[in-house]
């Protein structure tokens, strides 16, 4: 019988995303023993700081890539949102799952960000959200708030935030789906590849990369891919908001993408469209268009 281990943040979000990788493995083989390994990142340890403090969000994926490398565990499953652009020598990204809800969620009550009263305290450990909430609402104020979903959830509940971001995919693969409203896109562009749940594993392992390419959707493989390229393009870290989104529309992939100044004062934005199959090219020529046109500074470290 095949094994596989796949490793994960331990994060009730995170296993439920692993467990949903497994169904999908199982769901072409149903005879496949497969263990869910949990790895306990840096990102997790250190919640009282952003992520671009303590080195990025690549915090919450070096810690199961080392594991990976080590081989204690067979597969990595991944949020694509946190996962750095550029992967370790030797690994791959060899599938991605069905794409939840890629849209921001608002959660403490308030349908818009209209509606909040001013000087709102609002929680965010996003500089993509920060920036975009200030473009539109520069009198609220923006708060440190890191933890997973229910740690959120529940300092706004006792009062510590008036509000906070949360993306709807998480809460809706947690059933809490009715404790945030959407944003729409176009007030809040989504981070790239937020939503989407990918799976790395070894260059060399052939016989599991093509197991894992079985499961691949590939819709949402070449979205993530060009929002990723983007990303990339900009050399996009924890320190620059940058928003990505791309879509599937009559046959057409659409991808829009924003660079913003971190408090939001300043913002560029792109459109581009073309074939599923260029993705990578439409990824970059958006990508190159932001660079060529970014605010002074916001692109330096």
């Amino acid at each position: 019988m095949v094994k596989i281990r796949l490793g994960t943040r331990g994060s009730p979000l995170a296993l439920r995303q692993a467990e949903q990788a497994a169904a999908a493995l199982w769901a072409r083989e149903p005879d496949l023993e497969i263990d869910i390994v949990v790895i306990r990142t840096t990102g997790d340890r250190i919640t009282d700081r952003r992520l671009a403090d303590i080195g990025g969000k690549g915090m919450f994926a070096k810690e199961i890539e080392t594991a990976l490398a080590q081989g204690q565990i067979d597969a990595a499953v991944h949020s694509m949102k946190d996962l750095e652009t550029a992967l370790p020598e030797g690994f791959v990204l060899a599938a991605m799952l069905v794409r939840e809800d890629p849209r921001d969620g608002l959660a403490g009550g308030a349908q818009t960000l209209a509606d909040l009263p001013p000087g709102a305290r609002v929680g965010t450990a996003s500089l993509r959200r920060q920036a975009q909430m200030m473009a539109q609402r520069p009198d609220l104020a923006p708060m440190l708030i890191r933890g997973n979903v229910g740690t959120r959830l529940e300092r706004v509940r006792t009062g510590e935030f008036d509000a906070t971001f949360l993306a709807m995919a998480g809460l809706a693969r947690l059933g809490l789906a009715k404790d945030a409203v959407p944003i729409a896109p176009e007030e809040m562009l989504p981070a790239a590849g937020q939503g989407a749940i990918g799976l790395e594993c070894r260059a060399q392992d052939s016989a599991l990369r093509e197991r894992l390419a079985a499961i691949d959707h590939k819709p949402t493989s070449r979205c993530v891919t060009a929002e990723r390229t983007l990303l990339a393009v900009l050399d996009g870290s924890c320190r620059t908001p940058i928003a990505a989104y791309a879509c599937l529309r009559n046959g057409e992939l659409l991808l829009r993408g924003r660079l913003l100044t971190p408090d939001g004062t300043e913002m560029r934005e792109v459109c581009r469209a073309g074939s599923p199959g260029d993705a990578s090219a439409i990824g970059r020529e958006a990508g190159e268009v932001l660079r060529a046109d970014a605010p002074p500074g916001v692109l330096e470290e």
